[in-house]
């Protein structure tokens, strides 16, 4: 598992500084030796391994958000790895339990990560999340249900409301995802 996850780390492109910081931090972490899976809720240890997954919309250039109620914002849904899973495996658990439905990866980026973040969370037990943030592929309409136990509500954005959203209200790093995303996804 840590030699795998080394080298997707690797085969990730960094977007900016801070996600080249991000990505030699998390293969530091891995190289470490450190333990990868949470084992006990919030936090140990604490920094652990998480699968994000960016549900796009290609056609509209829109993304899918969730309201997440312990975090208090608006982000992908996502989740921790198991002991023993795969980051991919993580994404298609958690999307059949969050949003009812199979992940199918963008073509953009197959079933790798798009994107890495290593961040410390908010508020009680907070530790720091080492997420892997992937993206699927959904039209707006395939997605009829959620996990409201989990999430206060969805919404679509475009790439544009997104970047218009204060930052406050989401992931510190949607806003960064987002531009690679752009930039990544468009013709030169």
């Amino acid at each position: 598992m840590r030699t795998r996850l080394l080298d997707t780390l690797q085969a990730i492109e960094p977007w900016d500084e801070q996600e080249r910081a991000h990505l030699q931090s998390a293969a530091q972490w891995a190289s470490s030796g450190a333990p990868l899976h949470r084992t006990r809720k919030p936090d140990v240890p604490a920094m652990h391994l998480v699968s994000y997954f960016a549900v796009h919309d290609e056609t509209r250039h829109e993304l899918l958000l969730v309201a997440h109620r312990k975090a208090g914002l608006w982000l992908p849904p996502g989740g921790h790895v198991e002991p023993g899973e795969d980051p991919w495996t993580t994404v298609v658990r958690e999307c059949r339990e969050e949003l009812h439905m199979d992940a199918v990866a963008s073509p953009l980026t197959g079933q790798q990560p798009f994107f890495v973040t290593v961040t410390p969370t908010r508020g009680p037990g907070s530790h720091t999340d080492v997420s892997l943030w992937y993206l699927l592929r959904a039209g707006r309409d395939s997605v009829t249900s959620y996990d409201q136990g989990e999430f206060d509500g969805i919404r679509w954005l475009t790439e544009t409301q997104i970047l218009d959203e204060p930052l406050e209200s989401m992931d510190p790093h949607m806003h960064r995802f987002t531009h690679k995303l752009r930039r990544r996804g468009r013709p030169r």
